[in-house]
């Protein structure tokens, strides 16, 4: 039978498979990871494609595990239902008993024409070490709650040696869950595994109450799909965030620990230039001439240090009155280690000023490869001025809740690996430990951080910023100013008076 699941009548336009689950069948990474909303049919689409694996002669065998019997049953009855649905040649489910640490334990099998077989049975690592021939397949269900998660993921991963597969599909069960550990990691990049979201809204915004309905018999209407999310939510109060929008318990507390952030600091420069009522009230020339001074005694001597073979970043969280405005530049060493060599801190400094500081200390970096702008409010001025500045590698960050999801975990791992250096100073240090888990994301509190008032949380974010810019895929900047008064052959210079080197704009 060849195996084809995207023309298995997921792709029609009466889709057997909602968008999700279409997704998930369809990415065929070694190792791909779900974090899921309780009940929205991930295991029910992973049957339809192992039953197709299974009976292809080009698949391999399937190995399924759960944490009880009832799950596990129910996954081998709907491969049977798909097997029939797909007029596969199959034989009948087969029980059999089986001898682990004393215990026995119920397995179940489904027998293909082609060779293979799809097996299900609870968790026990012991039961994966003879796996893992070429191809064969191991599925993990509901994987933060079977028994010593660790151990299975430790015996499962050397099925990938021979071109195994592995799928590991759970909701959350607690924020110290290794479940919820293999999320954040992959997040940070320490595997490159594929991974995938799904929570209660997102997947009823791709039909799932529509489907409940088909099969269920009801009408379906706007008004009867609210109602139904709101009971469901109230069925699983006061643990909705973690069933049904993937958000772990147990949430709360300092993200990042005093220790592990002072691991990771040195006696780096931090720079303060605060705009004072007299200097605010001058005409904006004059504010520009103070300013450039300013940048040519205290600012100019440290880009003057900076390597310049090395590729540098920069970040900067804006504000305008209330809050600190920092620039955080970055410079990636060889082997990848993060420094940020120095931090710009700007109290209730004008615009114009802003703009002056922020493009003197970008194009003062030696081979600028990315530059991520605090855009949201006012600061989308400053991410239109450094877009018209420096083009493409400019990234104007509106910092959502998927922003803070996705970047965090990475910016963690730099402190837990000491692969980030940043300065020695205590503002840094409380602006690092304010960051909190709010709804199991790690973010800055709404409100000052600081016992004085003064911060935000600004120079962490900073430096978040400028590790988000550094990871993006951007080939450096290299120009040559053109001195004023003075001609460039038009062949090296374009309209804007700089010549564009190896670099891409």
């Amino acid at each position: 039978m060849t195996r084809d699941p995207l023309n298995a009548g997921v792709q029609s336009g009466n889709a057997i498979l909602l968008g999700y689950q279409q997704r998930w069948v369809a990415d065929d990474s070694a190792v791909k990871v779900i974090e899921k909303s309780r009940r929205i049919g991930l295991s029910y689409a992973e049957a339809a494609d192992d039953v197709l694996y299974a009976a292809s002669e080009a698949g391999a065998n399937v190995y399924y595990i759960s944490y009880n019997q009832e799950m596990t049953q129910g996954f081998i009855q709907d491969c049977a239902g798909w097997a029939k649905a797909y007029q596969a040649a199959a034989g009948q489910i087969e029980e059999s008993v089986i001898e682990a640490d004393d215990k026995q334990i119920l397995t179940y099998t489904i027998k293909f024409d082609s060779g293979h077989m799809i097996k299900a049975f609870t968790s026990n690592p012991r039961n994966l070490r003879s796996k893992g021939r070429p191809g064969e397949r191991l599925v993990i269900d509901e994987a933060a709650f079977v028994d010593d998660i660790e151990e299975l993921l430790k015996a499962a991963m050397a099925m990938t040696i021979w071109g195994g597969q592995i799928r590991i599909i759970s909701t959350h069960n607690g924020e110290d869950n290794p479940f919820n550990t293999l999320i954040n990691d992959i997040r940070a990049d320490r595997y490159d595994y594929s991974l995938h979201r799904v929570d209660l809204d997102e997947a009823l915004g791709e039909g799932l109450y529509r489907r409940i309905c088909q099969v269920t018999g009801r009408t379906w209407s706007r008004v009867g799909e609210a109602e139904w999310r709101q009971q469901l939510i109230n069925r699983y109060k006061p643990n909705e965030d973690e069933e049904l929008f993937c958000i772990p318990a147990l949430g709360g507390g300092a993200y990042l620990t005093r220790t592990m952030i002072e691991a990771c600091m040195a006696p780096l420069p931090v720079l303060r230039f605060n705009g004072t009522r007299e200097f605010n009230a001058l005409p904006e020339p004059q504010r520009a001439a103070i300013v450039e001074d300013w940048i040519r005694e205290a600012l100019q001597p440290l880009l003057a240090k900076l390597d310049p073979r090395r590729r540098h970043a920069l970040g900067q969280d804006f504000a305008r009155s209330g809050d600190l405005s920092v620039i955080a530049p970055m410079e990636i060493g060889e082997p990848l280690h993060r420094t940020v060599p120095f931090l710009v801190e700007m109290h209730n400094v004008p615009f114009k000023q802003q703009e002056q500081i922020l493009f003197a200390v970008g194009n003062g970096l030696p081979r600028l490869s990315g530059v991520a702008i605090d855009s949201r409010g006012n600061g989308s001025y400053i991410g239109e001025a450094a877009r018209d500045e420096w083009g493409s590698i400019v990234d104007q960050v509106q910092a959502t809740e998927n922003w803070y999801r996705e970047r965090m975990p990475r910016y963690k791992a730099r402190f837990e690996d000491a692969t980030i250096t940043i300065p020695q100073h205590d503002g840094v240090l409380e602006d690092h430990r304010a960051f909190k888990l709010v709804r199991g994301v790690a973010r800055l509190p709404e409100g000052k951080t600081d016992g004085k008032g003064e911060r935000h949380g600004d120079a962490a974010m900073a430096c978040v910023l400028a590790d988000s810019a550094s990871d993006m895929d951007h080939v450096e900047i290299d120009f040559i100013p053109v001195p004023k008064g003075g001609t460039q052959d038009t062949d090296d210079a374009d309209d804007g008076g700089f010549a564009i080197g190896d670099g891409a704009w």
